[in-house]
């Protein structure tokens, strides 16, 4: 009886250390597919004409990525939101001077942009 008690904890234990690399691998793995959307991210924002009006940390024309990203919480909503505002320009939230319309760039590539602004937090 407390042979099989405690091959039950050994298996058990098993079981509870395997299911935390799992996890652990998981994790890895978002991390990877996360790096790699805001690197791409990152190459369209560096190919397109955004980087004559906005710094990552400095405000220049418009406001800093960083401060974009501490001012609006990571959501979808908010992805999409801002990757619209890309899109189609936007006047007001941070000032006077507007913000050019983008219409060339998709709203699938405007949300790599966010999502890679986001990371500057």
């Amino acid at each position: 009886m407390k042979k099989q008690l405690g091959l039950c904890l050994i298996g058990a234990f098993l079981v509870a250390c395997g299911g935390s690399q799992n996890t652990q691998e998981s994790e890895a793995k978002e991390t990877v597919a996360t790096e790699t959307n805001s690197m791409k991210g990152k190459q369209l924002i560096v190919a397109s004409d955004c980087l004559s009006c906005h710094k990552e940390q400095e405000k220049l024309v418009g406001p800093a990525y960083a401060d974009v990203a501490k001012k609006y919480d990571n959501t979808p909503e908010n992805i999409s939101m801002l990757a619209v505002k890309i899109i189609k320009g936007g006047k007001g939230v941070w000032g006077e001077v507007p913000m050019a319309a983008h219409p060339q760039i998709n709203q699938q590539d405007a949300e790599e942009m966010v999502k890679y602004i986001f990371t500057l937090k």
